[in-house]
């Protein structure tokens, strides 16, 4: 726990770059490297659900204890899965952007109903939510040390200058914030 337990949310997404995010649905377990992440700074980041302490039925997980899941709902249609990171009160997380799947391909590739290439099919929020089986009701504020939903650490090494860095993907209402350099891509993900 003690990797979400920091304060730090922006280098908590360079380093979840490379872990693997996995999930057992319904006794199916599947899992992805995770390529693609951006970091949301609560109260003070224009961006995040929390700015200015906003505290709702739905932002009350961002302020829980750090290493639990915020699954929220994109036009009501996409789930999208978030790590909370930091002190409890501190309502910092960080965005799962995509992964490249290692386990239960034929699964994933399934839930997708696609036939885009291995390294397209989770390579966005709404679609490696999908592909790993991730809903909002279901997978909503469990503990990332769960049998659920969790990270592992493959002891996977990632060269910083393999990272694309950048300003995070649909937030423009975010003025200023939204140009912050919050967003990682592995390269590895594009090919």
């Amino acid at each position: 726990m003690h990797f979400y337990d920091r304060e730090d949310v922006v280098l908590i997404a360079q380093e979840l770059i490379g872990k693997v995010l996995c999930t057992n649905v319904d006794g199916i377990i599947t899992k992805g490297i995770i390529t693609e992440t951006e970091a949301y700074a609560g109260e003070i980041d224009k961006a995040s659900h929390a700015f200015g302490g906003k505290r709702t039925d739905r932002t009350e997980i961002m302020f829980g204890k750090p290493g639990i899941s915020y699954v929220y709902l994109c036009y009501g249609v996409h789930s999208l899965f978030n790590v909370v990171t930091n002190k409890e009160g501190i309502p910092h997380a960080v965005l799962i952007r995509g992964i490249y799947p290692i386990e239960g391909v034929e699964t994933i590739v399934s839930r997708r109903k696609t036939k885009e290439p291995l390294h397209k099919i989770a390579d966005g929020p709404g679609k490696l939510s999908k592909a790993l089986g991730i809903e909002f009701r279901q997978h909503n504020n469990l503990d990332l040390l769960g049998d659920e939903v969790w990270i592992e650490d493959h002891s996977t090494t990632v060269n910083m200058k393999d990272v694309l860095v950048g300003p995070r993907i649909g937030v423009d209402y975010a003025a200023e914030d939204a140009l912050l350099p919050y967003r990682f891509l592995w390269k590895r993900a594009l090919q």
